[in-house]
């Protein structure tokens, strides 16, 4: 429970300052975006009337100011350090570049101001996020716009780096600035060409939120139907199980998706696909796979070694289908 520990006065308190924004715009690099809800910024950066009309941040450190001037002299200051520090990009690593794309994995427990600061930022635009002020436990990943001043942040998101569930996302954003482009989609994707290289199954972290069915459910649908149609060969038969082994979706978001394509028949106990050649034709072009799309040859990342033997996620810790699981594609 978040409220856990608090008295009623505090909480009637807290409940007080969570109904209001604090915060009027956020400036982030060459955009201005009108925030959405409260975020519990430092005590540190509000004023006597606890509202910041414009947070200006610092798109390449992350770091906060409440007045343009206090920004400006920063960046003339780190800009004209030497030995490195006029970096134009997130800490930690970069790990994929394609185009103009980019993207960067930070271990909260190294960059933790810039991760907390991160998760401030994401709370102004996330009514459901949970903020975690431990980021240690985490893995970020910054989705960067590449030009020739610098890598420009536009989305992320988080997951643990040990999830005892199977999660391979914790919290997404795209930020207002970049929303329509397909990089929440992307950033689902990318979360499963991880979970690919782990060679496990994910899914993200439930319960989801409304907004995140809309953003997972085009996904699963076009992923599953795009592997259906060019990646299954010539195999008449299936086990879900199969299906996982090559998405990394679970199972259960496989059926859930089976079952919102309409795709997914239940005959004496046992689940099958039937689908025809153009029916899922069809589908392919109701649910497309859309760009930009995640190349994973550009993707240089090796993932954390767990015991396989101890993670029940793991691919090849998988036993055999079993017939209720057998499915028929007809094609």
């Amino acid at each position: 429970d978040e409220h856990e520990g608090m008295d009623a006065a505090a909480l009637k308190e807290h409940e007080e300052v969570t109904k209001v924004k604090n915060v009027g715009t956020l400036e982030l690099g060459k955009y201005q975006m009108d925030t959405w809800y409260f975020s519990p910024l430092p005590k540190e950066l509000m004023r006597e009337k606890g509202m910041i009309d414009v947070l200006y941040v610092d798109e390449f450190s992350l770091n906060f100011f409440t007045r343009k001037e206090e920004l400006l002299r920063y960046q003339r200051k780190v800009f004209a350090g030497r030995h490195g520090k006029n970096r134009r990009h997130p800490p930690g690593n970069e790990i994929y570049r394609c185009g103009n794309l980019s993207m960067f994995e930070l271990d909260g427990f190294e960059e933790r101001l810039y991760c907390q600061n991160l998760c401030y930022i994401a709370k102004l635009f996330l009514d459901h996020k949970t903020l975690y002020f431990d980021v240690d436990p985490f893995l970020f990943y910054v989705l960067c716009e590449v030009d020739e001043r610098g890598y420009h942040p536009v989305g992320y998101y988080s997951k643990e780096k040990y999830s005892d569930v199977g999660y391979n996302l914790a919290c997404i954003l795209t930020f207002p600035s970049h929303q329509r482009k397909g990089y929440g989609r992307f950033l689902i994707a990318f979360s499963y060409e991880l979970s690919k290289k782990e060679e496990k199954v994910g899914s993200p972290e439930k319960p989801m939120s409304d907004l995140g069915q809309q953003a997972y459910i085009p996904y699963w649908t076009s992923t599953i139907v795009d592997f259906l149609l060019n990646q299954s060969g010539d195999s008449r038969s299936m086990s879900i199980m199969d299906i996982a082994k090559k998405t990394s979706i679970m199972a259960e978001d496989i059926v859930f998706a089976l079952n919102t394509l309409g795709i997914l028949k239940f005959v004496n106990g046992v689940y099958f696909i039937y689908a025809e050649q153009a029916h899922l034709e069809g589908l392919a072009k109701k649910h497309p796979v859309k760009k930009p799309r995640v190349d994973p040859s550009k993707l240089h990342w090796t993932p954390y070694i767990n015991d396989v033997k101890r993670d029940k996620f793991s691919i090849s810790s998988k036993k055999p289908s079993v017939e209720a699981d057998t499915v028929g594609a007809a094609h």
